[in-house]
């Protein structure tokens, strides 16, 4: 059997810009039981979007223990059919301002069996985002916290909103993240914004540049984004689907209702 830091070290070397990893975001144990038993599935990745939804609130109102009950069924599901399969969540903000509330969010994380998380620059109480040291504290205490808990490989996608502010503000992040990143404390950087805002493809470029390919971009599956095939192309580490599969399943529910109560 593996250990749990074999698996989050095996996750790390998953992020190719050569070949990236495709996450086909998760949100409860029957979609992980499913994604999970695919011979292509590499690793499987949680949406607090969707994790919310499944439970009838908002992604705003998804509460910490919300959150990792839902975290424990998924590991729980996934490890029934692989238990090396890595599995990363969703921590949102990591659920408390203090430094040691989100040291204690990230080892309980990893007691459940994650190997990774995603973490946002954004204080969703406030809705404002964090000063830039704030932010770069944070990192660091997500990866101070994992090797405490015994997973010093432990992968963070350090997420940024930074894109929906003025460009000084982005450039900033570059330049703050960047002293940090030659360090390795993130795994991947994960930037979007609120809104829908999204990335473009002049933004993605910049960042595969800036951070040599260790980036990651969510996909949409609408008309008019880029598809896997061209943001592969574009030379990035990961690609994420976020809320999109569960839109999907929603939007065949909905349909196959609607034709049988006509």
């Amino acid at each position: 059997m593996s250990s749990q830091n074999d698996i989050a070290k095996h996750f790390r070397t998953l992020h190719n810009p050569k070949d990236p990893l495709i996450l086909t975001n998760i949100y409860d144990a029957s979609t992980a039981s499913l994604i999970a038993s695919l011979p292509t599935t590499r690793a499987i990745a949680t949406a607090s979007f969707a994790v919310a939804a499944t439970l009838g609130v908002n992604d705003e109102d998804l509460t910490k223990a919300q959150n990792l009950s839902a975290l424990k069924s998924i590991i729980a599901a996934v490890h029934r059919i692989n238990p090396a399969l890595p599995v990363t969540v969703d921590l949102q903000d990591g659920y408390g301002n203090d430094l040691p509330a989100l040291a204690a969010t990230i080892k309980e994380a990893i007691v459940l069996g994650a190997v990774g998380c995603n973490l946002e620059d954004m204080d969703n109480a406030a809705g404002t985002l964090r000063p830039l040291d704030e932010a770069v504290a944070r990192v660091r205490t997500v990866v101070e916290a994992a090797r405490e808990a015994g997973c010093p490989d432990f992968a963070l996608n350090a997420r940024t909103d930074v894109l929906f502010q003025e460009g000084g503000r982005w450039r900033m992040f570059l330049l703050g993240v960047g002293r940090f990143w030659r360090r390795e404390l993130a795994r991947c950087l994960f930037g979007g914004g609120p809104g829908g805002r999204g990335v473009s493809r002049e933004e993605v470029e910049v960042l595969v540049r800036e951070f040599k390919g260790m980036v990651n971009v969510k996909m949409n599956l609408r008309e008019g984004f880029l598809g896997v095939q061209e943001i592969r192309e574009l030379g990035v580490a990961r690609v994420s689907l976020g809320p999109e599969l569960w839109k999907c399943a929603m939007k065949a529910v909905k349909e196959q209702a609607e034709l049988l109560l006509k």
